[in-house]
This record gives C-alpha cells, sequence and structure tokens, in this order.
C-alpha cells in the first residue's frame, strides 16, 4: 500500500468500519481485523488501527502493531487526536469509495478541513487479486473445511426434507466449527435450479437438479464452490447435459494459463456451449479472497489477465427458464497450471 501511497503522491490512506453488521475487506486484509474502527497507513510511517474501547483488546491481536482506544460517540476528535499524536499532517488522503457512504463522506470532508480525498478502491482490489504465501496457506485450509461439509451434507441428503434443511445444515455444520458462511448457501431443486441465485425455500425438495452453492469463512478469507446433485431418477438426456457442461468446465480449467485474458476465456466458454449459449446467464468466475467476489472478472469483455497466485473460479451453467439449471463451480489457484482446490466430486450424484 506504502509503494501506491508513494506513487501516488498521497499522505495517508484512510478505511474506516462503524457498522457492526459488516467487515471492510480492506481493514482485513491490510491488518487482520474485522471489527469497528478505522485504519490508517501513513506514506511513511507504521500503520495504526483505532478502535472503540470494547474492541481494543480485540485490535491489539491484529497484525497492525499500534492500536489507539477511541471514543465511538467522538469519532472524528478522536481521529484528530491520534493523527496529531503520530504526526501526520498531510491532506491528501487515499480512500476506499467504495466503502464510504456519502453521509460519512461529508462528514469526513467537513471534521478533516482541507483535505484533498483520491479513490484507491481499484488499486486495492489489484493488490488484494495475487495473493502471498501465507494468504495461500489459510486459502487452502478454508477449502479442506468446506469440502468436508459439503461432502458430509450430501452423503447425509437422504435425511433433508426442503431445500432449508439443506442450507441449515450447511450453516450450522459450519458455524460449529467456529466459521462464518461466505454468503447465504444457495439451494436449488427443480424448477428452482434455473434461477442462479435462487434463495432456498421451506418446501419440499423437488425432484430433478438440485443445485448447491456454498462456502465458508475462515480466517477472513472466502471459499466458494458449487456442486449439481440429482434428485430421483435422470433420463438419458439429462445426464448427457450435465455431462457435456462437465468437460467444458474442465476442459476451461486445464487449459488456462497465466497471462490469459479473461474475456477471451469466457468467449472460449461459450464458443464450446453451443446451441446451450444462451441458457448461460451469467459470468464464468471471479477471483476470491477476503471477498466473495474480487479480481480477476471472467466475463464479456473483461480485460484482466491471469497471473500466478491468483485464486479464482470457473463455474459455467446452463439454465431452462422454469424447467432446471445446471452449474458446476470450481476454485482454482493459479500456478505454472491450474491447482483446483475444491476437492468434492463433480460426477453426477444421484440421491433419493
Amino acid at each position: 500500500m506504502q509503494d501506491i501511497l508513494e506513487k501516488k503522491n498521497l499522505d495517508f490512506a484512510f478505511f474506516h468500519n462503524l457498522d457492526s453488521t459488516k467487515i471492510n475487506p480492506n481493514i482485513m486484509y491490510f491488518a487482520g481485523y474485522n471489527g469497528l474502527g478505522a485504519l490508517v497507513i501513513p506514506k511513511r510511517k507504521m500503520p495504526f488501527l483505532l478502535a472503540p474501547k470494547m474492541e481494543y483488546e480485540k485490535a491489539k491481536k491484529s497484525m497492525v502493531k499500534k492500536a489507539y482506544a477511541i471514543d465511538k460517540k467522538k469519532f472524528f476528535d478522536s481521529v484528530k487526536i491520534v493523527l496529531k499524536r503520530n504526526g501526520i499532517k498531510g491532506k491528501k488522503i487515499a480512500i476506499d469509495n467504495v466503502n464510504f457512504n456519502l453521509n460519512f463522506y461529508k462528514n469526513f470532508k467537513k471534521e478533516l478541513k482541507g483535505i484533498k480525498t483520491k479513490d484507491i478502491s481499484l488499486d486495492c482490489l489489484r493488490l488484494r487479486q495475487v495473493k502471498t504465501g501465507e494468504e495461500l496457506q489459510t486459502i487452502k485450509k478454508g477449502f479442506d473445511y468446506a469440502d468436508k461439509i459439503l461432502k458430509n451434507a450430501i452423503n447425509n441428503f437422504g435425511d433433508f426434507k426442503t431445500e432449508s434443511d439443506v442450507s441449515g445444515f450447511l450453516e450450522y455444520e459450519t458455524k460449529k466449527l467456529g466459521f462464518d458462511v461466505s454468503f447465504p448457501p444457495i439451494v436449488a431443486s427443480g424448477s428452482n435450479a434455473s434461477m442462479p441465485h435462487h434463495e432456498p425455500e421451506n418446501v419440499k425438495l423437488k425432484n430433478g437438479f438440485c443445485v448447491i452453492d456454498f462456502g465458508i469463512k475462515y480466517k477472513g478469507y472466502c471459499t466458494d464452490c458449487t456442486r449439481t446433485i440429482y434428485i430421483g431418477k435422470p433420463s438419458n438426456k439429462e445426464k448427457d447435459i450435465y455431462n457435456f457442461l462437465l468437460n467444458i468446465q474442465k476442459s476451461i480449467i486445464s487449459n488456462t494459463n497465466i497471462n490469459d485474458n479473461c474475456g477471451k476465456i469466457y468467449e472460449n466458454c461459450v464458443k464450446s456451449l453451443g446451441e446451450y449459449s444462451k441458457y448461460f446467464i451469467h459470468g464464468l468466475g471471479h477471483g476470491v479472497g477476503v471477498e466473495i467476489h474480487e479480481l480477476p472478472n471472467l466475463s464479456l469483455g473483461s480485460k484482466d489477465k491471469i497471473m500466478e497466485n491468483m485464486v479464482f473460479t470457473i463455474e459455467p451453467g446452463i439454465y431452462f427458464p422454469k424447467k432446471f439449471g445446471i452449474r458446476i463451480e470450481d476454485t482454482i489457484l493459479m500456478k505454472d497450471s491450474p491447482i483446483v482446490l475444491t476437492k468434492a466430486t463433480k460426477d453426477l450424484l444421484i440421491v433419493g
């Protein structure tokens, strides 16, 4: 981050989170802290955290060596005092517009008089897209846990009566291990599977394809995996469509190389789908890290390129409106060749 500040001639970066229901991904990334408060990264000095008194002990355990207890009700006064104490006098401040709402920004400009701000949200995303060795160790461990939970759910599928039963089991098993889910699990059975972001319902599981999209958050890092199983007895045509999509997905993964253009990877997938391409209604994949959707973006027109130590998904899908849907998603670590981090089987599993 300090290299970015130097290059853009900015005095310090300021990230904040005052909402207890959310996590600022950049504070998590730079400080390993998921609580309330703010993170200041000066251009040439050590970074520090400002945390409400109730979270001060938590802040002291972060990756940042200095932390200050502040009064949340006097947030801006506290910020000014700590900036002065650390000799931070600059007026050119880097902020992340994505996590700055308009009301906070107005107060920020009013309280810190004479400042100029520069949005570095894209710089942060680009910095986070290539993972360090330490990050990769954490990410791999997260996928080990997530795979076990997903496999457990599939192995016990006969115990579930509703889509909500399945999603509830996934969330419960995740919480039981002390983790959070990366996103609310998607469980879409029968005709519901034709909607990529279907929310599980407390209704009887429908026969046919059932899409299960699930991930956990382990030590601040997300996992993501989708498997499609079949409830009942599939026809030969349904098996053929599933295996057709599976072979495309496998081919895309095995043929992905460093420096490949992400937009081209998406276009190759569309070409491979042929007559089914009109039923492919979302992007091919996305980066995964402290947020569930990061760079690179594998979609139409994307100019992102695959780089070593990127972690991203490959998730082609086919969705027939009001009939059925299939999605197969793996998360990939890019080394000299792609490494699949999601280990749950992709063979069509038939249950019920």
